[in-house]
This record gives structure tokens, sequence and C-alpha cells, in this order.
């Protein structure tokens, strides 16, 4: 996952859960988690199951 990608998931995730929260106050807010935790860790298993890879790796 690119640099990019990672931080725009992270500030998605803390906006959905803190909207949710804020207008609703509702536990749809924890959906917001999963955008926040594939971020920070850098991996998505949804990529895995797709082959999708968005950060090219160097070729040796």
């Amino acid at each position: 996952m690119s640099k990019f990608e990672r931080v725009l998931r992270v500030i998605i995730g803390i906006l959905v859960i803190v909207g949710v929260w804020y207008f609703y106050a509702s536990w749809w807010a924890l959906i917001g988690l999963v955008p926040l935790i594939t971020g920070l860790i850098g991996f998505c298993p949804l990529y895995r199951v797709l082959g999708k890879q968005s950060c090219p790796f160097k070729k040796k």
C-alpha cells in the first residue's frame, strides 16, 4: 500500500468515526475502524484476495 493511500485511509477512518458518532451517536461509527486499521498497519486483506498491488516494489 502506498504512503499516500495509507494516510488517506487513516484520515477517512477518523472522519467516518467522528462524523457518524457526532451526528448519529451510533455503533455504526465502528465501520471507520476498517480503513483506520488497514491504513495504520499498511495491509488490506481484500487487496490480497483481489491480487491488487497499489505500491510498486523495486525489482532487483
